[in-house]
C-alpha cells in the first residue's frame, strides 16, 4: 500500500490542516498563513483537490438547534455475510438520512451505524421502520449516547519524510 502522505510537503500538510479547520478561509489568508503568493496557494489547493486529498467542503451544523441531538450507535448482525448480502445492505443503508454513518466491522457483528434524531421515541420509529427493513438484518443492539465527549471528523496530519531516491 502506498503512503500517499509522503508525496506531500510541509506546505501541503499545513494547507490541509488549515482548510479542515476553516474551509471558508480566503485564498489570500491561506497564502499568508503558509508564506506563499495567492497564485501559488491557489495552484496547490487545486492540485490537492485534483489528487483527491480534498474531497469537499461543508458547514458543521449545530444538532441541538436542529432537534437532532439524540445519538444512537447500533450494532447490526446480518443473517448471512455473503458478498451479495453485504452489498445489498450497503446499497440500501445509504438511502436513509437518519443514518449518518455506517461502517462494516470485523468481529461479533457486521455493521456499526450512527443515527441522529430528536429523541428516543423517534429512534424507536426509525428502528422499526428503517433498521428492521434493511435487507438481511438478523439482530441489532442499540447504544443511546448519554453525553458526547468528543466528536470530530478532522484528521491528525503530520509531515512524513519524503523517501530518498
Amino acid at each position: 500500500m502506498t503512503n500517499h502522505v509522503s508525496t506531500l510537503d510541509r506546505i501541503d500538510i499545513r494547507m490541509l490542516d488549515i482548510l479542515q479547520n476553516d474551509g471558508k478561509i480566503s485564498n489570500i489568508k491561506l497564502a499568508e498563513a503558509v508564506n506563499l503568493s495567492p497564485t501559488a496557494a491557489l495552484a496547490r489547493v487545486q492540485k490537492l483537490k485534483k489528487e483527491g486529498y480534498i474531497i469537499g467542503y461543508g458547514a458543521k451544523l449545530n444538532p441541538d438547534k436542529l432537534n437532532c441531538s439524540f445519538v444512537v450507535f447500533v450494532e447490526i448482525l446480518l443473517d448471512k455475510t455473503t458478498p451479495n448480502a453485504l452489498d445489498g445492505f450497503s446499497d440500501a443503508v445509504v438511502h436513509y438520512p437518519e443514518i449518518v454513518e455506517c461502517h462494516m466491522i470485523s468481529g461479533g457483528f457486521d455493521f456499526l451505524v450512527k443515527i441522529r434524531c430528536s429523541n428516543m421515541e423517534e429512534f424507536r420509529k426509525i428502528s422499526g421502520q428503517v433498521l428492521w427493513q434493511l435487507p438481511g438484518v438478523k439482530e441489532t443492539r442499540s447504544y443511546p449516547v448519554m453525553e458526547v465527549i468528543k466528536e470530530s471528523s478532522q484528521i491528525k496530519l503530520k509531515v512524513q519524510p519524503k523517501p530518498v531516491v
